[in-house]
């Protein structure tokens, strides 16, 4: 955080609720407040942390992020 007053403290967090809400909450609606807790917590467990690509893991996504490092860790280098 910086300081008090800065515009661009929660400029990352503000994007995503608004993406949240432009994709998922206001493309229909809702029957009940629990049954669009369960479309949130599926969105951001189920697509946004594992599936999309982020720029600080050089434009992958963390699954494909983890699986590159564990082979990384497992190659034991060239046959000599």
């Amino acid at each position: 955080m910086s300081v008090k007053g800065n515009c661009y403290d929660h400029a990352a967090v503000e994007a995503f609720f608004k993406t949240i809400k432009a994709e998922l909450l206001w493309q229909r609606s809702w029957p009940t407040r629990r049954t669009a807790e369960l479309a949130i917590f599926q969105i951001i467990n189920g697509f946004h942390n594992p599936c999309r690509r982020h720029s600080a893991l050089g434009w992958k996504s963390p699954l494909a992020f983890e699986a590159q490092a564990a082979q990384m860790r497992t190659w034991t280098g060239p046959e000599t």
